[in-house]
């Protein structure tokens, strides 16, 4: 789904949130459940007003990479924004792959190469042992530079082969506790979507946003 471009020139900075994302789908995940607590706040993806560089994502914890990308979007159009950094994070092996989910083996994106690393880690961990969660940040900073974050977590099982056609990155070797014998690619988007570690990390967002602005959890 193609996203139109906009005109930065027509939006209200008082009532515009800027999703850090080009994709689509992703920006109607985070609009369904933050234009609950935000209705009058119009939400925009940054791939619609215009080619932005991708800021380093040299943080070493997902709050880290979530406010670099946030505040990249802050000053690149000088509107409030919205960003997340997520992870998959496996108990056995000490927290791996963690911030560096999607570029483990060495290339960002390659997940067929980064699956492979992760099987490979993990052929001697017995069933019981390997315990795993996808985590998310999601980190909202506004034009003054006020931050707020909500954290999710999806629990789960590394599964000793891939299955299933939905879903990209790990998706394929990750069982998930809320949907027992089904890997996360087995899944329909609907189906994810409802367990996802991003949808409790922008639940966790919301109810902050509905208790005095969040104003206990800035930081201005």
């Amino acid at each position: 789904m193609a996203l139109e471009k906009i005109d930065i020139e027509t939006l209200d900075p008082k009532r515009t949130i800027v999703v850090a994302t080009g994709n689509a789908h992703k920006l109607t995940e985070i609009e369904a459940i933050l234009s609950q607590v935000l209705p009058d706040v119009r939400f925009v993806a940054l791939g619609q007003l215009g080619d932005f560089e991708d800021p380093e994502e040299n943080g070493t914890t997902f709050v880290e990479n979530a406010i670099i990308k946030a505040e990249a979007a802050v000053a690149a159009t000088g509107l409030s924004a919205i960003a997340d950094d997520s992870g998959l994070v496996v108990d056995a092996l000490n927290g791996e792959p963690g911030v560096y989910s999607a570029r483990y083996a060495g290339t960002h994106g390659d997940d067929e190469a980064n699956n492979a690393k992760l099987l490979d880690k993990m052929q001697e961990v017995a069933d019981a042992d390997r315990t795993a969660r996808f985590m998310s940040v999601v980190a909202l900073i506004d034009a003054a530079g006020c931050v707020l974050t909500g954290t999710g977590a999806c629990e789960g099982m590394i599964a000793r082969e891939g299955r299933g056609r939905f879903g990209f990155g790990y998706d394929p070797l990750f069982l998930p506790t809320d949907t027992p014998g089904k890997t996360m690619a087995e899944l329909t988007p609907e189906e994810k979507n409802a367990i996802s570690h991003r949808f409790h990390a922008l639940e966790d967002l919301s109810a902050q946003l509905t208790t005095a602005g969040g104003a206990q959890a800035q930081e201005c």
